[in-house]
């Protein structure tokens, strides 16, 4: 009997220790792997995978948003969401106003300039998702993504 090919990409000398072990490292490095290709994309545009993140997200409200919603929006964890913010803000693309009801929140905007931006990235972006997961069905696509949410909607707290 061969080896599972994860075993055998990461030259595991032995079995993994469980389905689970298996199931989770191949997850990860599944997801490692679609990640390089996100950060290929992006930085061809001079962008993070962060930075898109919070671009789409305030395309997709289709309005200012507060920080602190959009921090809760995100794809990925970000932790220096402020930072973040900052970096766009510095290269054009985001602008800030602070709230009149509440002067401690701040509503960030996208600026026409990351519009067209984010125009430009949009097929590519549509590309290389089809590139990468063109291998499954539509059932498939489906049967992956219910299973992915089944994974999450029962991880214990944090």
């Amino acid at each position: 009997m061969t080896a599972p090919k994860l075993q055998h990409e990461l030259k595991k000398r032995g079995p993994f220790e469980s389905l689970e072990q298996e199931a989770a490292l191949n997850l990860v490095r599944t997801n490692d792997q679609l990640q390089i290709r996100f950060v290929r994309l992006f930085r061809d545009f001079g962008l993070t995978p962060s930075q898109y993140n919070v671009l789409r997200i305030l395309r997709g409200e289709g309005g200012p948003l507060p920080i602190l919603e959009i921090a809760n929006r995100t794809v990925t964890v970000v932790p220096g969401i402020t930072g973040l913010i900052d970096r766009l803000e510095e290269a054009g693309y985001v602008s800030r106003a602070r709230c009149s009801e509440d002067r401690r929140v701040i509503f960030v905007s996208l600026t026409t300039q990351a519009e067209k931006l984010l125009a430009k990235i949009d097929v590519p972006l549509q590309e290389l998702h089809k590139r990468l997961l063109s291998q499954l069905s539509a059932a498939e696509l489906r049967q992956l993504t219910q299973l992915l949410e089944k994974i999450r909607a029962n991880l214990p707290e944090k």
